[in-house]
């Protein structure tokens, strides 16, 4: 008889807790569940490329396709920037750039209006490498005003700082880190004295002397910033195979990706 009767309150403790939760008002749920996906994402590498340069640009489309378990956004994946023009790259909310830019003059101005026009940009290592022979003006400037200047050699890790440690994608990061190995360069004029530009991580002056082959000794070294007339950000991260090892530059990754596509100027997906 005491067992049937303590089985009767657990059900009934049970339907009761489940209405409960039920009853609660849809605007105090923690959670906000996709009814489809929020947005669309474009992932473009080369696999013309320097071998690091493209073991980087593979690991990342692998990370990223991890990113959509569960398919949260449209993401595609392409090696051929000319089967975009701006009216197709236009539907997307953010274009992820892993080893490579823009090439020819018709990719060039369609990445152009695209920015221009609102577009979403977060952009890896070699996708800013700019030096004489590059001659595009406006990549510079959409960058901050820097062109490559130098680098340390062999790639290797190093300790980065956060500069805003309330910015949506650093909050959530320690106030220093070692970051995995990688090729880090620097700039010239540094992004920093651009106005328009708010770098949120640096490589410490810890590190100096910086490699063993070609050594950097003095700088300012910015290494994660965003120029705040576009829909951007910069990481200087991309050489290699451990790029995706540490957690908290993964956590940085996700950030960077997830606050670039909040800022879109149709509306922040994620509270859709």
């Amino acid at each position: 008889m005491k067992t049937k009767l303590s089985l009767s309150l657990v059900i009934v403790f049970m339907f009761t807790s489940v209405s409960i939760i039920r009853a609660q008002d849809p605007r105090e749920y923690p959670a906000n569940y996709a009814g489809a996906p929020r947005f669309k994402a474009l992932v473009y590498y080369t696999p013309n490329a320097e071998e690091a340069h493209v073991k980087f640009a593979e690991d990342g489309v692998n990370f990223f396709k991890k990113l959509n378990y569960g398919k949260g956004f449209i993401l595609d994946v392409t090696t051929d920037l000319s089967d975009f023009p701006y009216q197709k790259l236009k539907d997307y909310n953010v274009i992820v750039m892993l080893n490579t830019m823009p090439s020819s003059t018709t990719e060039r101005a369609a990445f152009r209006e695209y920015m221009e026009n609102g577009g979403g940009w977060v952009g890896f290592h070699a996708a800013a490498y700019n030096d004489k022979n590059t001659k595009w003006p406006w990549l510079v400037d959409f960058l901050g005003g820097g062109v490559f200047y130098c680098n340390n050699w062999p790639p290797q890790p190093v300790k980065l700082e956060v500069d805003n440690t309330v910015h949506p994608i650093t909050k959530s990061l320690p106030a220093s880190f070692i970051a995995p190995e990688s090729e880090w360069y620097q700039w010239y004029p540094s992004p920093r004295e651009n106005k328009n530009v708010e770098v949120l991580l640096s490589i410490s002056a810890d590190n100096y002397p910086l490699g063993i082959k070609d050594v950097v000794n003095f700088g300012d070294f910015p290494v994660v910033w965003t120029n705040k007339k576009y829909r951007m950000i910069y990481l200087n991260m991309g050489h290699g195979d451990d790029e995706f090892t540490d957690a908290a530059q993964k956590l940085l990754f996700v950030n960077a990706f997830r606050w670039v596509v909040s800022q879109d100027k149709s509306g922040n997906p994620f509270e859709k």
